[in-house]
């Protein structure tokens, strides 16, 4: 049987995976080895050298090889590399602990408890006064950009441009990290950066907060409050939500800053409420016009 000694794996970013993908693949004294730490992942970051060595009947230099093998230097690489994995992997391997009962009406349920859990949260946390400072900056702005990164944050900040363009205010949606400083560079005094950020340590999104407040920008974040970003803002919409410990429930997060979201769109519009009606009223006959429908209906949703 071919063996891998002398191949080592591409890359130790995911020893669990690489252990699965070699396994009946190493040499017959490595494959000792790796079956003792796939069965004890949790013990190795406390083990030495000699112990693995003599838990598995080889010799010291036989680790070291598997090691290697692993796409690591060494045997302290391997146990650093493991330990970070199984900080992220433990969640995924153990059992999980979810309700007995399956289907998708089930579902919606857990969705839905999630969601109002969350929300409910988010109420208790939000602090009238900063929101609304937002609003009078976002009613004012000569401009707004608004920026998230990852997958929740990206569709929120999506949704808010989505929202705050109806209203007559110029605004735009970005996820890209080099388009966003580009962008958060060209905003000045009476401009709104509107930055959406579950952790807040988003480097991208932090950097972006520093230009644009350099500049003299209003820089709004929607974040966990202390995080970096928050140090950044000029204004704090504080939401430290927790998430639910099922690793299958969609992030619940996302739905609070949605509520944050339209909760500041919809007090922009009424603050602006002349010019608001008007854009609204050209929008829907746009889109009448457009389609041909004149009955009451989502404008652009």
């Amino acid at each position: 049987m071919p063996t891998v000694e002398s191949s080592p794996a591409q890359g130790a970013v995911d020893l669990i995976s690489n252990l699965r993908q070699l396994h009946g693949q190493f040499a017959a004294r490595e494959q000792k080895v790796a079956d003792f730490v796939a069965a004890h992942l949790e013990d190795i970051s406390s083990m030495t050298i000699a112990e693995l060595a003599g838990a598995c009947g080889v010799s010291t230099p036989t680790v070291v090889r598997f090691c290697r093998t692993m796409g690591c230097d060494g045997f302290r690489d391997f146990k650093l590399r493991l330990a970070q994995n199984l900080a992220v992997s433990l969640q995924y391997l153990a059992p999980s602990q979810r309700d007995a009962q399956e289907g998708s009406v089930n579902a919606v349920d857990q969705v839905l408890g999630a969601l109002y859990a969350t929300v409910n949260v988010m109420r208790q946390q939000l602090d009238p006064e900063r929101l609304d400072a937002a609003v009078q900056a976002v009613a004012t702005a000569g401009q707004i950009v608004v920026a998230g990164v990852g997958g929740g944050s990206t569709m929120v900040a999506q949704e808010a441009a989505s929202r705050l363009f109806r209203l007559g205010i110029p605004a735009v949606a970005v996820s890209d990290s080099y388009l966003l400083q580009m962008r958060a560079a060209t905003l000045g005094k009476g401009d709104v950066l509107l930055l959406v950020s579950t952790s807040g340590e988003a480097g991208e999104i932090v950097s972006a907060a520093g230009v644009a407040g350099g500049y003299g920008a209003t820089v709004i974040a929607i974040t966990r409050p202390d995080s970096r970003l928050a140090q950044e803002a000029t204004v704090v919409i504080e939401a430290d939500l927790p998430e639910d410990p099922d690793i299958l429930k969609p992030t619940a997060s996302r739905y609070a800053h949605l509520v944050i979201v339209d909760a500041l769109a919809m007090s922009v519009a009424q603050l602006r409420n002349e010019a608001t009606t008007e854009n609204l009223r050209r929008i829907r006959a746009s889109l009448t016009a457009y389609h041909g429908r004149t009955g009451p209906q989502p404008l652009g949703d």
